[in-house]
């Protein structure tokens, strides 16, 4: 610990520096919003400018945002729409404003220039590798586009001579964050295009319809020789995953997901016990996040989908059930994911 954090006990120096300049951190990360655009009517655009903690990213990568509404402080995760390589080392945002979405409804509605929010340091695997493939397609739908612009991007920055694809699943035109920049970015490269697929059948577009072979086809031939890299909805992410298993190519797909796991099980059994908190509570089958929550505490959190492992807590007794591979995990005194952890019978967490 410094001299000055000494002086500043019980409180960090930051908590000092940022009544006076919330932009002032000696350790904490974070951002001011210096631009808001709303391109489309649920999503909305932001340029950040973060503190001199800032380590960069990598495309594809995720950070966490942190915002205060009513007095708590609330994060989720959002990848960078911008590339790797911008000159001035700010980073871009595109929210979609979900309907049960806290933050992304108070970004879209709140956020102006000036605001100050928490960041995080980059993370995450979704990322292509340092020696960029020669062929590249990348599928995006909806809110999932973020992560594949930036790639998109950092490969154009970069001077990429290879062909690249890029397939986009939206509703109608009107939905398509960054439509009209993507028609700039490709204008004149011979080498990359750009395909949307509308699945409003009177929508105008280069594809109609759901992701399908057809569509792979018509997008890119020759992506049996590509590296694909993909994210969006569930069922484009089902459809395009299972495709690739049965043509044999599943090796050469890298996804990201940014939708919660659903827990099914219907016939849950069990007690669960929130062993720091002394309460207990019948397992109803959804995730532990969820039914303590549902049990009145509040343990921290930030993705609510198995990415940012904010909500990790010890599972001191008892099986569970990771909602996303279904693996089952019976020893105790192990730190689990409570946003994709459902019991499996009696179970207890230290929480």
């Amino acid at each position: 610990m410094s001299l000055f954090e000494a002086m500043a006990t019980p409180h960090q120096i930051d908590r000092y520096l940022e009544l006076v300049n919330p932009m002032a951190t000696v350790r904490d990360l974070r951002a001011e919003v210096t631009e808001v655009r709303r391109t489309t009517a649920d999503t909305v655009t932001l340029t950040l400018r973060p503190t001199r903690q800032w380590r960069g990213f990598e495309a594809g990568q995720f950070v966490q945002i942190g915002v205060v509404i009513d007095g708590v402080r609330h994060t989720r995760c959002y990848s960078p729409a911008c590339s790797q390589h911008r000159a001035d080392g700010r980073i871009e945002l595109t929210v979609k404003a979900h309907p049960q979405g806290l933050v992304s409804q108070y970004l879209h509605a709140n956020a102006h220039p000036g605001l100050v929010v928490s960041l995080s340091q980059a993370d995450g695997v979704f990322r292509m590798p340092a020696r960029r493939p020669d062929k590249i397609l990348l599928i995006s739908g909806g809110s999932g586009i973020t992560p594949v612009l930036s790639m998109l991007r950092t490969l154009l920055d970069e001077g990429h001579d290879g062909e690249i694809t890029f397939l986009h699943y939206a509703d109608a035109e009107r939905d398509v964050a960054h439509r009209d920049e993507l028609a700039q970015l490709v204008a004149g490269r011979d080498n990359v295009r750009v395909v949307l697929a509308y699945t409003d059948q009177s929508e105008g577009g280069d594809l109609h319809g759901f992701f399908g072979r057809e569509h792979l086809e018509a997008a890119a031939p020759w992506h049996g020789e590509a590296q694909t890299y993909l994210c969006g909805p569930p069922g484009l992410m089902r459809g395009v995953r299972e495709h690739y298993v049965r043509i044999g190519l599943v090796e050469r797909l890298h996804t990201e997901e940014f939708t919660a796991p659903v827990a099914a099980d219907e016939d849950a059994t069990g007690l669960l016990t929130f062993s720091s908190s002394g309460v207990t509570a019948q397992n109803s089958g959804a995730s532990l996040l969820e039914q303590a929550e549902a049990a009145g505490l509040s343990p921290e959190y930030g993705c609510r989908m198995g990415i940012c492992f904010s909500c990790t807590a010890v599972k001191t007794s008892g099986c569970t059930r990771n909602l996303r591979t279904g693996e089952t995990d019976s020893d105790p005194d192990q730190p689990i994911q409570l946003c994709i952890s459902a019991a499996v019978g009696d179970v207890s967490v230290d929480i």
